[in-house]
């Protein structure tokens, strides 16, 4: 089994969850960790047994040992930071939002065909075995036609205009930080919608606090989205079929339950150990060994019309990022 060594690109608390799930990956090097905080890198790397630091991320870009980074810096650098990857031919997993918007995410892409180097959105719920056990039951067609979703992604946090949940100029808002995942699945799972229902509740820093979203499609069918940081909720994605409904919970290794006219069922996949991020950083380096420059699974297609959609619902509630849009 060939290991490649990974980098780590900002030191956040994103960026601790993937290097703990890193270290379970047979074939995955912990080679290097990045701050533009070189003592914050050096804790970094020692708290997750990196080999090398870096307070400079253009440094760390520059060491020919490295293969793949992974890229966890506020959403408003992934676009400065992936082309800079790309363009020395390292491998990138970059964290979601892929970029700020459509126009970033296109230079992304061509990047990653200009450079023949492999690129891809680091979306881990697409890759776990709970949400593929999903979207078999819908593909299965065995309750019937998939009607309606409702998800939703929402945790209370206090009102800080220097935090990056809060900061427009770092893409703040709930939209790119966690509404994301509820539009995620619904495109995963009933397509582009045909027309897009958008209300948000605004902070002082005029960022979207909480937002409530609809998805309509032909035929009636619906998606009841919700996120935002001005409560706590169970956070749980519901598909009602034509013969039951399915429902799985945001957190690892929870049942899920299938409700029908026989009764309830609970049925458990196996997610495994710690936080589920080893499956999109094992699923990278499969897709190295294969010599492909994009995943079969997240194609680079679906993350540019991800954010083709995260920018059409922002148009809509009338959100700017100050130097991106």
């Amino acid at each position: 089994m060939k290991k490649y060594n990974w980098a780590i690109l900002g030191c956040g608390w994103i960026a601790e969850i993937f290097a703990s799930d890193l270290k379970i990956v047979d074939n995955a090097v912990l080679y290097a960790a990045a701050s533009r905080n070189l003592s914050k890198a050096k804790n970094f790397a020692n708290k997750f047994g990196f080999q090398k630091a870096y307070g400079s991320y253009i440094e760390m870009l520059e060491d020919d040992n490295v293969d793949i980074v992974y890229i966890a810096t506020p959403h408003s650098f992934h676009c400065k930071y992936t082309l800079l990857s790309l363009e020395r031919k390292k491998a990138v997993l970059c964290e979601k939002a892929f970029a700020i918007n459509q126009k970033e995410v296109a230079l992304m892409i061509n990047a990653s065909k200009e450079h023949n180097t492999f690129l891809m959105e680091a979306f881990w719920t697409r890759l776990v075995p709970t949400f593929k056990k999903v979207l078999s039951i819908i593909n299965s067609k065995e309750l019937g036609e998939l009607k309606t979703i409702q998800s939703d992604f929402m945790f209370y946090v206090p009102f800080n205009a220097k935090s990056r949940l809060y900061d427009l100029s770092l893409g703040g808002g709930a939209l790119l930080d966690i509404g994301i995942y509820p539009v995620f699945t619904a495109l995963q799972t009933l397509g582009k919608p045909n027309n897009i229902l958008a209300y948000a509740i605004k902070s002082p820093t005029g960022s979207d606090e909480h937002l409530d979203i609809i998805f309509e499609y032909e035929n009636d069918k619906k998606a009841y989205l919700r996120a935002g940081f001005r409560n706590d909720a169970p956070n749980y994605s519901v598909f009602h079929f034509e013969k039951g409904t399915v429902q799985i919970s945001r957190e690892m290794n929870c049942p899920i339950i299938i409700k029908t006219e026989k009764g309830i069922q609970e049925m458990k996949e196996d997610d495994g150990p710690g936080y589920g991020y080893y499956f999109e950083a094992a699923h990278v380096m499969e897709c190295l060994d294969k010599g492909l420059i994009e995943s079969p699974i997240l194609s680079n297609d679906f993350s540019l019309e991800l954010i083709k959609t995260l920018d059409e619902i922002r148009t809509k509630i009338n959100v700017v990022y100050p130097n991106h849009d």
